[in-house]
């Protein structure tokens, strides 16, 4: 039996669970084990299956998942997120230098047709409404080249909303495989085909996204549930 902690528990009563999902671990059922998804781990931990998620983010996102422990508590949880009542804040590193303060962004989302990428979407004028308020943090050099640490707070849900949005304005989170500046390192990627000129390019195994913050009202108390990024997260930055 592997010895590896299911994961870091961050905030935990009665109703819900709030966990640090690392880098990499999908969050629904897999075909290779309970430890190889975030939902079965949350299974073992709980020792039953009533555990149930409540936001979900992308394999490769780090960061904070609320896990409702009944069918009840995720109706509830599921309707303040659904309308809003829970403000999100992600931390990202992103290529290039990103202008002072505070933009919007405002870009409808829907899939790319034109993209091999089947679970690709891009922003298109037909879409679903999306919209991003990304504020600049720190702009820093490594090895020659620009980036920035941005805070993100997206105010609507879309698929991969923050990842397309950043570089619609130019800025691709690093190690994005998708959004970045070749789609075809994805498609390498889930062929097993990555090369070692793809991973160098990339300049991390797992795009820089972070979900660092929670804030929403439960159990008529205002919750603040953060949790810092990780290592590799936080070695690309400078000291």
């Amino acid at each position: 039996m592997s010895t590896e902690p299911l994961f870091a528990v961050v905030y935990e009563d009665d109703d819900l669970l709030v966990v640090d999902k690392p880098a990499g671990l999908v969050v629904h059922p897999s075909k290779d084990g309970e430890r190889s998804s975030l939902i079965g781990r949350v299974r073992l931990y709980l020792g039953h299956g009533e555990g149930r998620l409540v936001n979900r983010l992308d394999r490769e996102t780090s960061g904070l998942v609320v896990i409702a422990k009944s069918a009840v508590v995720a109706g509830a949880l599921g309707r303040l997120f659904a309308t809003r009542g829970v403000e999100k804040t992600y931390l990202a590193i992103v290529h290039g230098a990103m202008g002072e303060g505070t933009q919007v962004i405002a870009a409808p989302l829907g899939r790319d047709e034109a993209s091999a990428v089947a679970i690709k979407d891009a922003v298109r004028p037909d879409g679903a409404p999306a919209e991003t308020v990304v504020t600049m943090a720190r702009t820093f050099t490594r090895d020659g080249r620009t980036f920035s640490l941005v805070r993100v707070q997206p105010r609507t849900g879309r698929k991969h909303q923050i990842r397309i949005h950043l570089a619609h304005i130019g800025h691709p989170i690093v190690g994005d495989k998708i959004y970045g500046d070749d789609e075809r390192r994805y498609l390498r990627l889930v062929t097993g085909a990555l090369t070692d000129a793809d991973r160098a390019a990339l300049l991390l195994d797992h795009h820089a996204l972070h979900a660092a913050t929670l804030r929403f009202r439960w159990r008529d108390r205002d919750r603040d549930i953060h949790v810092d990024p990780d290592d590799r997260f936080r070695g690309f930055l400078p000291d």
